[in-house]
């Protein structure tokens, strides 16, 4: 269940590495302890019950004290854990580490990664809850194992070491039977027990009747009888260690539950009702309650934390948030975050967070904060439909932000202040105290003898004593308690000293880590805190309309700056009066900002004590650098008020022989007086319409801002002449513009070849035709009805190609031309004149750019062009398709009967070469089989001599027989494949012949 957290090899010491962990690299450095001045304990994924053992035995004095007086002669150095023949004791050394680093290393929580190394434990086996009563007996048992033959091999059993006797008294002859029981924690009931004394009492005072059917064997009556059984403490440790039981098993349901209900327990006891001996004075049975271990949650997971008093005052005991908040802001606060919504977890998640006073949260601590909102957790409500809430917080990266190196998270929009905490006091060394400063905030004094904290894996919060006895019941309650003799005095030595009998080499430790952590802060700070800043040099800008422009495009508009956000503004002025050798005069830093319409100006930085961070420069801000009044002697006015708006003007004009030239200033702005200024409106008239609404003569004396005109918006000049035009038509307030779409006649010219005269000038000769047309009608159509009109017909030999373009025409309805012309006309597309407008809030500047509008016209003859190849393609395919096959069908009869004719006529010859071949080659079989069985007795070469020429002539024989029927066999194949090899050839023409119109076309 624990991994191997107690299997160590040897006599209590290991042998084996504690490795298999990756160490991640570093990154931004842990931060400092906060106000209460003490350390939490990082969370490795469901390791929040170890932690709060943990921190209850580091606040245990007596327990830390006996772990830090076994010096490395008996544990060895873990620096030797990998030498085969070192005895290196690791679980003790690793958590005499963590002890130190908890006391006195300045970080906000540690990590246990080390220790869990020692204990054998694997992934699996940090991110899994178990149970932390059952966690407290094996870690005790590791310990114990770990240190035999030291001379901390007892301490366990002095320090939480008690006995039980059990007792059976006869009531026949008066005799007792005992049994003596050892424990180091006592399990007690909660089920049917209003609280501890109630449990205890039960225990330890009842006593339990042997009677009836249920008799006693008595072993000196030899009989069963009657008899009354009871227990008692025999032995009281120093700390005694108490288990509730919450957790029980419903028999009728066949599952377990957890009891919620009300189970008190009181901040001392005393014993004495419940002990076998009571003559001691009432000090030797009296206890305290310094630290419970609180569940929350149900049986089959939550969460643990730990309520403990700090007997040495070694935190910051502070009043509580709730405390030091007045009561009217108290309300508000809830008022505003009262019910967010809860099947909304980016609401939910938004105000956890925005109600922090640090305005993060830790992200182990996230899904508790949830529980406690919405009263359940992030699995139950809402990962089947966002994930795990890891996942969400990156889905939501555009709301939630990762500090602290991962560990915590905050809105981007309300980030944490990178303003360090007050820093909390230094850690005292032995024998020195600690002064307070006077120039701090006084806080409500703290209760004497209240040091109770709130250890929350990595937070630790103060509460108050009374918080206490809110663990009586709910799903939120005690699970462990522990309790401590008040007859055990601290040494006012040990008091407010975290390094009290802290061994040296652990301080040195701690002092090297405190050390490199601050190194650390310093380097991290510096790189957190530089700012790339954009200088913009008032030499190279000129104002115009309103907005400031570089006077050159090739010359560079800003200079790159690295400074330190934490220095001020005066620092950051005499940095540029250094870098500027020829800057004369005041210098002024003003905060600019790029827009569409050019740099604008905004406010100007005057303290030159102030930090940049506190003036709210980041990283990419622009800066201005000028005098503070004027640029290239233009007065500049700088502020949210004059920002320039970059606007477009369309000011068409329907002269074909007009000059496209911008116009005057005012004329684009509505003069003459019979000029309409229209804005575009969405919404306007269906088809291919565009609605504009006119602007009221009241609207001309009014100013761009409060017209809510922005960026980007269009605004048409309507001339007078073009208001009778069918493109425009005015109806009260609205302009509607008529796009070429529902056109009703297109005008066609002609453009023959273009001579050259004498003089070098071009004579070309034009004809125009109208053409009846409508929006949906083919292009080819009005192909054939131009052609007519212009009694084309004689030039189609020489011109096979119609050639498209746009125009602009002065006649109304609105036009298209359509050019005839060669294979290579060279025509240029004119259009309507635009004129862009930019245009100061404040002011009336305006500035004309060019603009144009042909695509739409392009936008209507491209449709036409491709219905009509798509009407040709699908005319002629079923044609070609048709033809094609009937060649194929034609031919294929011919092809089948050739290639049938000619292998009947070939399977005679075969089959008489064959039975030649194979007539041939018997008598050479049989005279060879002959040969091989007289050969050995023939041995004179006489008979070889004989022998030798039929050999010679048998193979004479063979080849002279086989030649002809080689000779037949490859001219059998080449008539054979002679028939497909036409064929194919006649079919790959044909494809040819069927392909060619189609691409010709």
């Amino acid at each position: 269940m624990f991994g191997s957290l107690f299997e160590e090899e040897g006599e209590g010491y290991s042998l084996a590495p504690s490795g298999g962990r990756v160490v991640k690299g570093e990154g931004e450095p842990p931060p400092p302890r906060g106000r209460v001045n003490l350390s939490g304990i990082k969370n490795q994924g469901g390791t929040c019950y170890l932690n709060s053992l943990l921190q209850t035995l580091l606040f245990t004095p007596e327990f830390r004290e006996e772990l830090f007086s076994l010096g490395p002669k008996e544990l060895g150095c873990l620096e030797d854990k990998d030498k085969p023949e070192a005895k290196v004791r690791v679980i003790p050394l690793e958590l005499q580490r963590l002890f130190a680093r908890l006391l006195l290393v300045d970080q906000q929580s540690a990590s246990t990664t080390d220790l869990t190394d020692s204990f054998g434990w694997n992934n699996s086996e940090e991110s899994r809850q178990h149970d932390v009563q059952e966690l407290n007996r094996i870690l005790f048992s590791a310990l114990e194992h770990s240190l035999v033959d030291t001379s901390g091999s007892a301490f366990i059993q002095r320090l939480y070491h008690g006995t039980t006797v059990n007792s059976i008294l006869c009531k026949e002859c008066g005799n007792i039977s005992q049994r003596q029981e050892d424990f180091l924690d006592l399990t007690v009931c909660v089920r049917g027990v209003c609280g501890l004394e109630g449990a205890l009492w039960d225990m330890f005072v009842e006593e339990e009747m042997f009677e009836g059917s249920n008799l006693y064997r008595c072993g000196q009556c030899d009989q069963l009888v009657t008899a009354a059984k009871s227990a008692k403490l025999r032995k009281l440790p120093p700390f005694l260690t108490v288990s509730l039981l919450r957790f029980n098993f419903d028999f009728a349901r066949c599952e377990r539950y957890k009891e919620t209900g009300r189970y008190t327990f009181p901040l001392t006891i005393n014993l004495r009702p419940f002990c076998e001996q009571t003559e001691d004075d009432d000090s030797e049975y009296s206890y305290e309650l310094f630290s419970v271990i609180i569940h929350k949650g149900g049986c089959y997971g939550g969460h643990y934390h730990v309520y403990i008093k700090d007997m040495d005052h070694l935190g910051l005991w502070e009043p509580p948030e709730e405390d030091t908040k007045p009561k009217v802001q108290k309300k508000k606060e809830v008022r505003a975050y009262t019910e967010p919504e809860k099947d909304d977890p980016l609401s939910v998640l938004s105000s956890i967070i925005a109600q922090e006073e640090s305005r993060s949260v830790l992200l182990d601590q996230l899904g508790q904060r949830l529980m406690d909102k919405i009263g359940s957790s992030w699995s139950k409500k809402y990962r089947k439909l966002h994930g795990p809430i890891g996942k969400f917080l990156q889905n939501h990266s555009d709301v939630f932000v990762l500090v602290n190196n991962g560990t915590r998270v905050a809105l981007k929009a309300n980030p944490p202040s990178p303003v360090t905490q007050p820093s909390s006091p230094a850690h005292t060394t032995p024998g020195s105290s600690s002064t307070p400063d006077p120039t701090e905030p006084k806080t409500a004094p703290e209760p004497q003898g209240s040091h109770w904290f709130d250890l929350n894996d990595s937070t630790v919060t103060s509460i108050h004593e009374r918080d206490v006895e809110k663990m009586y019941q709910g799903k939120e309650s005690a699970y462990m308690l522990f309790y401590r003799k008040t007859l055990l005095r601290r040494p006012s030595g040990a008091l407010r000293n975290p390094g009290y009998q802290v061994p040296p080499h652990l301080l040195e430790m701690a002092e090297e880590e405190n050390r490199r952590l601050q190194q650390r802060r310093e380097e991290f700070e510096a790189s957190n805190n530089s700012v790339e800043l954009r200088l913009h040099l008032a030499p190279r800008y000129r104002l115009e309309n309103g907005a400031l422009k570089p006077i050159s495009i090739e010359q560079k508009e800003a200079t790159n700056l690295i400074f330190d956000r934490c220095r001020t503004v005066g620092d950051l002025r005499m940095i540029i009066y250094q870098k500027q050798d020829l800057w004369e005069g005041d210098m002024a830093l003003t905060v600019a900002r790029s827009l569409p319409a050019g740099l604008h100006l905004y406010n100007t930085l005057t303290d030159d004590e102030v930090s940049l961070y506190s003036a709210g420069i980041l990283t990419g801000t622009d800066l201005f650098v000028w005098n503070g009044r004027e640029v290239c002697g233009a007065t500049v006015q700088t502020g949210a008020e004059w920002e320039p708006v970059l606007l477009t003007v369309v000011r068409p004009s329907l002269g074909e022989e007009e000059e496209g030239e911008g116009g005057g200033v005012r004329e684009a702005l509505g003069e003459p007086q019979e000029s309409l200024l229209c804005q575009e409106k969405r919404g306007g008239e269906g088809g291919g319409a565009s609605g504009w609404r006119v602007f009221p003569p009241g609207d001309m004396q009014r100013t761009l801002k409060e017209l809510a005109l922005k960026d980007g918006d269009a605004l048409l000049v309507l001339e007078p002449q073009t208001q009778d035009s069918s493109v425009f038509s005015v109806s009260g307030d609205m302009v509607t513009v008529t796009t070429p779409s529902d056109c009703r006649w297109l005008l066609v010219e002609y453009r023959p070849e273009r001579r050259r005269r004498g003089g070098g000038e071009e004579e070309e000769e034009r004809m125009r035709a109208k053409v009846p047309a409508s929006g949906n009608m083919l292009l080819c159509e009005v192909k054939q009805r131009a052609i007519a009109e212009l009694q084309l017909q004689e030039h189609l030999a020489v011109y096979r190609l119609l050639h498209l373009y746009l125009a602009q025409t002065t006649t109304s309805p609105p036009t298209v031309f359509i050019y005839l012309a060669p294979l290579h006309p060279i025509i240029s597309i004119s259009t309507l004149h635009i004129l862009p407008l930019q245009i100061n809030y404040s002011s009336v500047t305006v500035s004309l750019l060019p603009l144009l509008i042909s695509s739409a016209i392009v936008k209507v003859l491209l449709p036409l062009l491709i219905s009509s190849a798509i009407v040709k393609v699908l005319s002629l395919l079923p044609l070609l398709i048709a033809a094609a096959i009937v060649k194929v069908l034609s031919l294929l009869p011919l092809l089948i009967s050739s290639a049938i004719v000619k292998v009947l006529s070939l399977l005679p010859l075969l089959i008489a070469a064959a039975i030649v071949k194979v007539l041939s080659l018997l008598p050479l079989l049989i005279a060879a089989a002959i040969v091989k069985v007289l050969l050995p007795p023939l041995i004179s070469s006489a008979i070889v001599k004989v022998l030798l020429p039929l050999l010679i002539s048998s193979a004479i024989v063979k080849v002279l027989l086989l030649l002809p029927l080689l000779i037949s066999s490859a001219i059998v194949k080449v008539l054979l494949l002679l028939p497909l090899l036409i064929s194919s050839a006649i079919v790959k023409v044909l494809l040819l012949l069927l392909i060619q119109p189609v691409l010709l076309w």
